[in-house]
């Protein structure tokens, strides 16, 4: 049996490990980890945020032990089933293994269109945890381990402790928040982490309802804290344009790569940020793949690009005060509608085939909440996106903070003198039926 031990972590000090999941940390799944970036290409614009997966991982795992510490001191956890109660071991384990399942370059590769995946890091997971030695400690644990395990990090285990590790107040979203601003050097990521888990609780929504994780009166300032934590790091971090245009470039260098026969689809799980560079060059200088030298050059020359920060630059861009807040929502949902705009708009300004390169993230769940509130006097309330009256206006909130973050740009590689927006604009604001129409025209979008 591995022994307990002791880590030093950066933000949080001490952690200390348990045998169990110091047992899980020395499996090679879990250790690939120490070589995925947390943030994907955020350290090409902040230096520091070169952290990865791994030291998230452990961090989350002790704001876990920290708040079943609290719920247990609190007597919170008495309301627990004798079965509900045997399953709490699984709970900080999935809280360490909520990452195991995640891409080279985290969230940067599911930004590829869907069916280029083999799926989604959360449903990754479950091949990692049936594998040795994950599976076999695990096991030891409960024979059903490895797919109780799978559930929490799915959100679906129905147990009242599921909140911990997926849901609106999971232990992953303060983690993150915290370390990404600890190692970016910004102020944004400031939560008021320990009123928030002094604040945790179980509770019913109503008499013989489930019991679920929920959040006295007194965490309300610090759940504020958390949300617009959360929307300052997207505005300023996640959705800065160098990082945007580093996450373009990767895009459509794993799109080139898949078209091309250079990478399989099945290949692209279990591998390290380096490992999947490396592989790719690799291939080009041999010769694989199914397009020929042009398309391996093009892979090769993208590679090149972001290691060695020459990126794409910004011709267009517009802000969210500059777009309608009902902007047809076509360019997410219909990739292969604004692969034609890509196409049209480097046809029309003489650029090759593939170096323009539209962005607009999206990420309407920013301020998503699904929690129940137990007010001073025993209440119990569900908080929601509809809001709160008098605690969270978070229906108009969500929906203003969410559109003025997103950016909408358009890149080039290399970088080319700025161009109106105007043109491109009125095509955005098209249904998608209309915009196919007007990009099959012969008319130029740009007269």
């Amino acid at each position: 049996m591995v022994r307990a031990r002791t880590v030093r972590d950066p933000l949080w000090g001490n952690i200390r490990l348990r045998p169990r999941a110091a047992a899980l940390v020395d499996s090679p799944q879990f250790q690939r980890l120490r070589r995925v970036k947390q943030l994907g290409f955020a350290h090409l614009v902040y230096p520091g945020a070169v952290h990865t997966r791994f030291l998230h991982a452990l961090g989350v795992y002790h704001l876990t032990e920290r708040a079943l510490g609290l719920l247990e001191g609190a007597g919170a956890l008495a309301s627990l089933s004798p079965a509900e109660r045997e399953e709490l071991p699984l709970v900080p384990l999935a809280a360490l293994l909520h990452d195991v399942g995640h891409y080279a370059f985290s969230h940067a590769m599911e930004e590829i269109e869907p069916d280029s995946l083999p799926g989604h890091h959360e449903e990754l997971a479950a091949l990692f945890l049936g594998a040795d030695p994950i599976r076999h400690s695990l096991e030891q644990v409960r024979p059903d381990g490895p797919a109780r395990v799978a559930d929490f990090i799915r959100g679906r285990s129905g147990h009242p402790l599921q909140g911990l590790i997926a849901g609106s107040l999971d232990l992953d979203k303060i983690d993150y928040l915290a370390r990404d601003s600890f190692f970016c050097g910004v102020p944004y990521g400031a939560v008021d982490v320990d009123r928030l888990l002094d604040s945790l609780t179980l509770a019913r929504e109503a008499p013989g309802a489930p019991l679920e994780l929920a959040v006295t009166e007194k965490g309300i300032t610090a759940l504020e804290s958390l949300l617009f934590s959360k929307y300052q790091m997207f505005r300023n971090v996640y959705w800065h344009h160098t990082v945007r245009a580093a996450s373009a470039l990767f895009r459509r260098l794993v799109e080139t790569s898949l078209e091309a026969g250079v990478l399989g689809r099945d290949e692209l799980p279990g591998r390290t940020d380096e490992e999947l560079f490396g592989t790719l060059w690799h291939r080009v200088e041999a010769g694989a793949g199914n397009a020929g030298e042009a398309a391996g050059g093009r892979v090769r020359d993208m590679v090149a690009a972001l290691t060695d920060r020459r990126l794409p630059k910004r011709c267009v861009e517009l802000f969210g005060d500059e777009l309608p807040a009902d902007t047809p929502t076509w360019l997410q949902e219909k990739p292969g509608l604004a692969r034609r705009l890509e196409r049209r708009l480097a046809r029309e300004w003489g650029l090759e085939d593939g170096i323009v390169l539209l962005d607009y993230p999206s990420y309407p769940a920013m301020l998503d909440l699904r929690l129940l509130l137990v007010r001073a006097r025993g209440e119990v309330r569900r908080l929601t996106s509809a809001g709160a009256e008098g605690i969270l206006d978070l229906p108009r909130l969500s929906r203003g903070l969410h559109h003025s973050a997103r950016v909408l740009r358009v890149f080039t590689l290399p970088g080319t003198e700025p161009r109106d927006p105007a043109p491109l604009l009125e095509l955005l604001e098209a249904p998608p039926g209309q915009a196919a129409d007007r990009l099959a025209e012969d008319r130029p979008i740009y007269g």
